[in-house]
């Protein structure tokens, strides 16, 4: 990470006069602006080369202050992986300038802070409601906002596309309009995307989401650390383990604690099997939406393979909360590791069949090249991470740039495409489980000794025998459970390389035994919000091409 140092002296030397203040923040360097000069200082930062992606914003509110909300953004450098929090306060009657004029991708992060928050953004291009319905009042992420207080929507909004505010139809043409979701197969359920047909041809799209918003970040504020645990499960509950390594990382650095060389292994052995599986369901559910059942169902054998070792080692096999804070819940049962060389074995030949039915497949290459072909300055431009990025050329993966939990030490490769499109998506997402199978290979045969958590009576629950065999493991029980682990008050923002990319968790902490605020970067989030234009002025057909390439896991999506 660049010293702090530098980049006070280039904002000074930018700003003269400016109050700016600079500070570092469990190692992030942190810069707090007046919002009069937020849009000059993202811009200089941008166009400067510093920092070209816009990676989160999170909103925080404090009631008490005289400027009542937080504005906390977080930016990164593709190529010197530099990360900069840029903060800035908003009163509750006041109004900032909206970062879409300099990055495309704060679009939908900034309506997600006037949805939740009610903070209004200046010159937004369409600045409404994303995650709530249309007929909700208030704004539920204010501290204000009782928890159980539930608003049921009774009206579907008609086919809309208030995205494009300054829109002219031509005269001359017949246009149709039409739902493709959320009743769609291909939707899930969960998706409602909207277009308007000029015969086989989409000419303007918009996409509706909240048809799964689940409360997360409103729960993590009334639960202590660990039971936020099984509430990230339910993100991207493809690859739920991965959600509970993010989140267990990011309490564990706030809490400056290192887990055992054990727990790390099996965190990673965890990782990259829930990654394979993601991409088993990605590559499957896209191959079976374009007509190819047969790749589905070989695929599903896998994944459910997967599920037994899951099983094996938790009991649970979709939502399993393996982690705690600390380490793992329990050690792997004899013979685990062994079962999962196994399995590993038997998922190459898989991946290798899988390739046989589509890669060379003519109807499979039809639909999937040229198709939703995305630039690596546009990825960068809308905020890509993950196999999506690196399909459009850019080779950028969290395990090589920022390594944790040894990934340093491991032999694998990131394979990259060149075009973007739908079918470079598929053939990155085939690579990335080959070299998922490396790294499993590699760690599952070498596991370390030791123990598979931390013994910190002050974080870790003891043992079951001690709890029951003597008074102070009894008291350590009882005063972990009801006050809870409590980090130190700051504030933190940790990420890691999910299946779909940056999983990042931006965690603030008051000192008590629950997050004061805790918010999640799903990477489909600012992936999806390019969707409308990927496919305007494409067949319609290859809507649901792009769609499935994305691989939009919506318990993430809304949170």
């Amino acid at each position: 990470m660049n010293g702090l140092g530098s980049y006070q002296k280039n904002l000074n030397e930018k700003f003269p006069g400016n109050q700016f203040v600079f500070e570092q923040s469990f190692g992030a360097n942190v810069v707090t602006v007046p919002k009069e000069s937020l849009l000059e200082v993202l811009l200089y930062l941008k166009t400067s080369g510093q920092f070209n992606v816009f990676m989160n914003l999170s909103a925080v509110d404090y009631p008490e202050s005289e400027k009542r909300f937080e504005l906390v953004y977080e930016l990164f450098s593709v190529s010197t992986i530099h990360r900069m929090r840029i903060k800035t306060s908003v009163g509750e009657k006041e109004s900032v300038d909206s970062a879409t004029a300099v990055w495309r991708a704060a679009n939908w992060f900034e309506r997600e802070a006037y949805d939740m928050f009610g903070i209004q953004f200046k010159n937004h291009p369409n600045l409404s409601r994303i995650l709530v319905h249309h007929e909700f009042e208030g704004h539920p992420l204010r501290k204000d906002y009782d928890a159980d207080h539930q608003q049921h929507c009774t009206t579907v909004k008609p086919i809309h596309f208030d995205d494009e505010p300054d829109y002219e139809p031509d005269p001359n043409k017949n246009l149709v309009p039409i739902n493709i979701g959320p009743s769609h197969p291909a939707t899930h359920g969960t998706l409602r995307v909207m277009a308007e047909l000029d015969g086989e041809k989409v000419v303007r799209a918009n996409v509706e989401l909240g048809f799964l918003h689940r409360c997360f970040e409103k729960m993590a504020e009334t639960h202590n650390y660990n039971q936020v645990i099984p509430f990230t499960d339910r993100l991207n509950y493809c690859s739920a383990p991965m959600n509970n390594v993010g989140y267990c990382k990011a309490v564990e650095k706030m809490l400056g604690v290192e887990i055992p060389p054990k727990a790390q292994a099996m965190r990673i052995i965890l990782c990259e099997l829930s990654r394979i599986i993601d991409h088993l369901v990605c590559v499957g559910a896209n191959a079976v939406d374009l007509g190819a059942l047969t790749g589905f169902f070989h695929l599903f054998t896998y994944r459910e393979m997967v599920y037994n070792l899951f099983e094996k080692l938790c009991g649970a096999r979709l939502t399993v909360s393996l982690t705690r804070i600390g380490g793992m819940a329990q050690d792997a049962p004899d013979g685990w590791y062994d079962e999962v060389l196994g399995t590993v074995k038997l998922i190459r030949k898989g991946i290798s069949d899988v390739e046989g039915l589509l890669t060379d497949n003519k109807i499979w290459i039809q639909r999937t090249k040229g198709v939703g072909a995305i630039s690596a300055e546009e990825a960068i431009e809308w905020g890509y991470t993950g196999p999506l990025l690196r399909a459009a050329g850019v080779s950028l993966d969290l395990r090589k740039a920022a390594p944790y939990y040894g990934y340093e030490s491991l032999d694998f490769d990131i394979p990259i495409g060149t075009t973007g499109d739908c079918y470079d998506r598929y053939l990155v997402r085939i690579e990335e489980m080959k070299q998922s199978c490396n790294i499993i290979d590699q760690v599952a045969k070498n596991i370390p000794g030791g123990d598979y958590t931390i013994r910190d009576k002050n974080i870790v629950l003891p043992e079951k025998k001690d709890v029951y065999g003597n008074i102070e493991g009894l008291m350590n029980h009882f005063m972990l459970v009801i006050n809870g682990l409590r980090p130190p008050k700051g504030e933190i923002y940790d990420a890691t390389e999910a299946a779909n990319g940056e999983l990042g968790f931006h965690l603030i902490s008051d000192g008590t035994g629950a997050p004061y605020r805790l918010k999640v970067r799903p990477p489909c989030f600012a992936i999806y919000q390019s969707f409308p234009e990927q496919v305007t002025g494409g067949l319609l057909a290859d809507v649901i091409s792009v769609l499935g390439s994305m691989n939009l896991i919506a318990g993430e999506l809304d949170r």
